[in-house]
């Protein structure tokens, strides 16, 4: 069965960019669209209607929505779903049936549309897909400039695997290139161990050590994906800020997952938290393999 890429829609201008994101990446990607609306019966005074009206009006805008993609983009395959329930349930779900999950992100903020608070979070933090998340603002023409993929790579080879591979996979169907992003600080002194301190010796310091290690992690992927331009970017700094100097110049920013469950919900890494509320351009959040 070919997995879907999906769009999570709520009628927002956040959304509606998330959904002609969704639709391009299908279409290079030669894959279907599906369409989901998730909603919860409100039975409020402010609201009119029934939970059969409220029903049929989430259905009546998803069908809209998925009319308006297919008519962009003649030939794709497009389906339509209302879902009613438990929204952060429903999108967890969403994503695990689908190839990626979409949705819509206003930046600069909390993850929002009718991912409220931290329900936002919660659905990047469980997915086991990548999420990848769409501003307003968003235009096509910027995955035609020559823009980059920008991905931060950290740890050994296999710490990063999932976001390579989903970062080369995506400048393949683009024709784009790879800037892969390794930022490095120096430890505390007693941080070091004799068998760290041999291996940077070895390497002839931390510079060279960093790059090494992204070479190593990059080689697999250079291997799978020959026709991908690859820029290997060390820098000294913090992850964040490292990658969010570059993504100015970048059409998608991939990150890694690193979830945690606290008392009060799953949460994402700082490095995903920092770079989904800043970056001007859509975040893809990949997850371990």
């Amino acid at each position: 069965m070919t997995r879907p890429i999906t769009a999570g829609v709520d009628g927002s201008d956040e959304s509606l960019a998330a959904l002609a994101w969704a639709a391009r990446e299908a279409v290079r990607r030669g894959r279907p669209l599906r369409v989901v609306q998730a909603w919860e019966y409100e039975p409020h005074e402010a609201l009119d209607g029934d939970r059969d009206t409220q029903a049929r009006w989430a259905g009546e805008a998803v069908s809209a929505a998925a009319r308006k993609a297919a008519e962009r983009h003649p030939g794709l395959e497009v389906t339509a779903d209302a879902v009613e329930g438990p929204v952060v349930d429903l999108l967890v779900a969403a994503a695990a049936a689908a190839e990626l999950l979409v949705l819509g992100s206003r930046g600069h903020g909390p993850v929002v549309g009718f991912l409220l608070g931290s329900v936002g979070q919660q659905v990047i933090a469980e997915a086991a897909r990548p999420v990848v998340l769409v501003r307003a603002g968003d235009k096509a023409s910027a995955e035609v400039a020559g823009h980059e993929i920008v991905v931060g790579q950290q740890g050994g080879v296999e710490d990063s695997a999932a976001a390579l591979g989903f970062a080369f996979e995506t400048a393949a169907a683009r024709g784009a290139t790879v800037r892969a992003v390794r930022a490095w600080t120096l430890p505390p002194v007693f941080a070091y161990s004799p068998g760290s301190l041999k291996l940077l010796d070895d390497a002839g310091g931390p510079e060279p050590f960093e790059r090494k290690a992204l070479a190593e992690a990059l080689q697999p992927w250079r291997d799978r994906f020959p026709d991908v331009h690859v820029v290997e970017h060390i820098e000294m700094g913090s992850a964040g800020q490292v990658l969010l100097s570059v993504a100015a110049r970048a059409q998608l920013v991939v990150v890694g997952r690193r979830a945690h469950r606290t008392a009060v919900g799953a949460r994402i890494g700082s490095v995903a938290h920092g770079v989904l509320h800043h970056a001007p351009c859509p975040v893809a959040v990949v997850p371990p393999a």
